[in-house]
């Protein structure tokens, strides 16, 4: 079962998360030969203060 853990910033609209699921789900399905319903997307978000990149935080 492919399990797909997306970390980003917070903000994304309920609309957007649903597509990005269906896309990544139809890559796994036509790429990796599997079942949709075996693959799983989890989304992970977080303020930007919680991100630092090259050593400088983001918020």
């Amino acid at each position: 079962m492919p399990i797909i853990t997306v970390e980003w910033y917070e903000g994304r609209s309920a609309e957007q998360k649903a597509e990005i699921a269906r896309k990544l789900t139809d890559l796994l399905v036509d790429v990796g030969k599997t079942q949709r319903e075996h693959v799983w997307v989890r989304f992970v978000e977080s303020p930007k203060s919680e991100w630092a990149i090259g050593g400088e935080l983001q918020g």
